[in-house]
């Protein structure tokens, strides 16, 4: 059960997608969220410090000082209207400590939710869902820039290939599969392989002691990217959630992601929640 959740709020744009997602998330449950928005330290080119006015530089920080308060005061309404727990940070950083800054947050909470990288962003927005995943400890919902609805679990997607990663985040899900009203286990492969840890039996068999009923579907990859033939079977079975282990690594400061994970985060259609 969800009981803390935690989610990055921003001011750009007309709303806040991820924290209207994540207060939905926290309403289901009946949950405590915490918004964490970030105060932005000024971007200064390298070897330019002494070629920017002091005025300019005060200026871009009242300006990125006004957006994370903008960004506050529209979550707080929000949750208020909800009628749920809630509480705010606005916490200085830079654009790339940022990310680590969340993930250690992250770590106290049951949940981690972030909105979908956008170009506007640049590399801060991918920074902070790639830190998230990796060094928080703790399972992340991704939100797509183009959501619009609150949380919905009419039919949620658990990709299975029998690994580490796709076993945690079946597991760190569970309270989203028992809340499902269909849930499907989804098999991508090029050919069929035997045993029954990879078409998905004891999986289905695991979730039925939950008490969710999964059906078990396997597709076959043909010429597409995995990626694509998850997004394709979502779209046509009319998903609104899914679930499937983030692959990759990070090393220091530079997070590599796995093509499946990177190809979902891009073009994502509905809330992924992942695990590392």
């Amino acid at each position: 059960m969800f009981k803390d959740v935690v989610v990055n709020i921003s001011g750009r744009g007309p709303r806040d997608f991820a924290a209207d997602y994540a207060t939905s998330i926290a309403a289901t449950f009946g949950a405590h969220i915490a918004g964490i928005s970030f105060l932005y330290e000024p971007v200064i080119p390298d070897g330019t410090l002494g070629g920017i006015p002091v005025d300019l530089i005060e200026l871009q920080r009242e300006e990125n000082s006004k957006v994370a308060n903008e960004a506050v005061s529209r979550f707080e309404a929000g949750v208020k209207k909800a009628g749920i727990s809630a509480e705010t940070r606005i916490l200085d950083a830079t654009f790339g400590g940022a990310a680590t800054l969340f993930a250690q947050i992250a770590r106290r909470f049951d949940l981690a939710v972030v909105g979908q990288a956008q170009r506007e962003g640049g590399a801060s927005d991918e920074l902070l869902v790639e830190g998230a995943l990796f060094e928080s400890g703790r399972p992340l919902v991704v939100v797509p820039y183009i959501q619009k609805r609150g949380l919905t679990l009419e039919r949620v997607l658990a990709c299975w290939d029998g690994g580490r990663t796709a076993a945690r985040a079946i597991g760190d899900a569970m309270p989203f599969l028992e809340r499902a009203k269909a849930v499907d286990i989804v098999i991508v492969a090029e050919e069929r392989k035997g045993g029954d840890e990879i078409n998905g039996a004891n999986m289905s068999e695991h979730l039925a002691r939950h008490g969710v009923a999964a059906n078990v579907k396997r597709i076959a990859k043909g010429d597409l990217a995995i990626e694509d033939v998850l997004l394709s079977y979502a779209a046509d079975s009319g998903a609104d959630f899914m679930v499937m282990g983030g692959y990759g690594h990070s090393r220091l400061r530079e997070f590599i992601l796995g093509g499946v994970t990177r190809g979902i985060l891009g073009s994502m259609t509905v809330p992924v929640m992942m695990s590392h």
